[in-house]
């Protein structure tokens, strides 16, 4: 299972890149372009590739999409670009959109090539909230149009994609390459800072002329039945961080994840890498009903994973440690003996920081903006997963990138 430590997406060789860039069919319209959220020029970049020409190619991934690095490896092409090849209807097999995309971008960061430059120097100064996909992209879109952004991040390792992304989709050492390369552009990142403890968010407010939060989502909450606060029942978020810290981290035995997100499957994955004898995904409704994508499931079957369906945890059993977990279905109690638990059942808002920003609504534990990504606080723009409750990478870069426009539109008219 060691592989799965490594990119399950492997890089193309030239020969390979090339055969896969002359198959695309360079649509007009194109409907990947249309079905990426940053809406990257996919036949272009394609055939830049197909002409030899790495440096164009990169260049049009970039100015839509600064991590297209990490999003060619993150994505789920399956259901976006690729899903939406025209291939399809021809009965063939999709353009490797992504690992095209990743061809492109590994040649810029090995050629020293920047994914975006800074433009000249314009009134405003911004503070960004959070080092994540959203933070990234807000930062390098408003220093491209010549203002000055700050981002504050809480961890001293980074926002999500250096700590939230399991490794067998992004390592987190290209995780921090990519951040390096963001920096020698000219971001600005303050690490181990947290807002609201470390500096306040009057001090933002005097000190910058808009603020933008991009805090994303927390912690796994409790299941709040007996047990559950025994050793051995584990947040997947934390799990999957430690894990991409050392690949030494503790696991158990028998494992049994709760949840049927994206985020389950790589608690599921990442457990069976670290030497899980037996994984259990366990889920409270049926197989059609989990939000996980088709792909990961058959990943997660594929190196072993049991899957149980509509159990409804009741209680965990152990004493000192976790022995067992007992369900309900049918009316029935099942159980099963493990010595784990990791629980993947959704991460919760940041309800306390979100409560002390000053006249910014929160509906349901999220950010509400507006069609602009700017809150009830006209001061305050916000995007990513504390907005959308929880999408993808490639949906907090362009969530980034319409806020610094937006940003940079409003604080020209504040500026006259």
């Amino acid at each position: 299972m060691e592989e799965l430590f490594s990119e399950i997406k492997p890089a193309l060789t030239q020969d390979e890149a090339l055969a896969e860039a002359n198959r695309c069919l360079s649509c007009f319209d194109a409907p990947c372009t249309r079905a990426c959220p940053t809406h990257i020029d996919v036949p272009a970049f394609i055939k830049k590739i197909a002409t030899g020409n790495l440096r164009g190619s990169a260049k049009t991934i970039f100015d839509a999409n600064v991590l297209g690095a990490s999003c060619a490896r993150v994505c789920p092409t399956e259901v976006l670009c690729e899903g939406a090849c025209v291939m399809h209807d021809l009965h063939a097999r999709p353009i490797q959109i992504g690992q095209l995309q990743r061809h492109s971008t590994d040649w810029a960061m090995a050629h020293a090539m920047l994914p975006f430059t800074k433009g000249t120097r314009r009134r405003g100064k911004v503070a960004i909230i959070g080092a994540g996909p959203a933070g990234l992209a807000c930062a390098a879109g408003l220093e491209q149009r010549g203002i000055d952004a700050v981002i504050f991040e809480a961890e001293k390792e980074g926002g999500l994609n250096t700590t939230g992304v399991a490794d067998y989709k992004m390592t987190a050492g290209f995780s921090r390459r990519e951040v390096a390369f963001l920096k020698q552009s000219g971001l600005t990142i303050k690490s181990g800072v947290r807002v609201g403890k470390d500096i306040s968010l009057s001090d933002l407010e005097r000190d910058f002329d808009a603020i933008f939060i991009g805090v994303g989502l927390g912690r796994v909450g409790k299941l709040g039945i007996a047990g559950d606060t025994l050793p051995g029942v584990v947040d997947a978020i934390d799990f999957i961080a430690a894990l991409k810290q050392s690949h030494q981290t503790p696991v158990g035995k028998k494992v049994v994840v709760i949840g049927g997100g994206n985020t389950s499957i790589d608690a599921v994955t990442q457990a069976l890498a670290l030497g899980a004898e037996e994984v259990t995904l366990t889920y409270r409704r049926k197989l059609e009903e989990m939000p996980a994508y088709e792909h990961e499931v058959e990943l997660a079957k594929k190196f072993g994973a049991r899957f149980e369906f509509s159990l409804l945890p009741i209680r965990i059993i152990g004493e000192g440690k976790v022995q067992a977990i007992e369900f309900s279905r049918d009316d029935k109690v099942v159980r099963i003996d493990c010595d784990m638990v990791i629980l993947a059942t959704g991460q919760k808002p940041h309800l306390p920081f979100f409560e002390s920003l000053p006249n910014v609504r929160i509906e349901r534990g999220s950010v509400v903006v507006n069609e602009k990504m700017q809150t009830t606080n006209p001061k305050y723009f916000s995007g990513g997963d504390c907005v959308s409750g929880g999408k993808e990478v490639v949906n907090g870069v362009a969530d980034g990138k319409l806020a610094a426009q937006s940003i940079a539109i409003w604080i020209e008219g504040k500026h006259g």
